[in-house]
């Protein structure tokens, strides 16, 4: 069987963890930031994890994980 290929558009997003799951980061956290407050500001820095649906389509295109 050949090798696969990495979703490069996924590579750049998302991140898997020791356990398994899958990170990812938030949108509109990069500039015009002065018109935002500093709580929604740093909850934007924050990584979350994606929903088990998600984790799915993600694990398709990243076949040998991102450390």
């Amino acid at each position: 069987m050949p090798k696969l290929k990495t979703h490069k558009g996924a590579a750049k997003r998302f991140r898997t963890t020791a356990t398994g799951k899958v990170k990812r980061g938030h949108s509109h956290a990069r500039h015009i930031l002065t018109k935002k407050s500093t709580k929604r500001k740093r909850l934007l820095d924050t990584d979350e994890m994606l929903k088990p649906a998600d984790q799915k389509l993600a694990a398709r295109m990243l076949p040998y994980g991102r450390k």
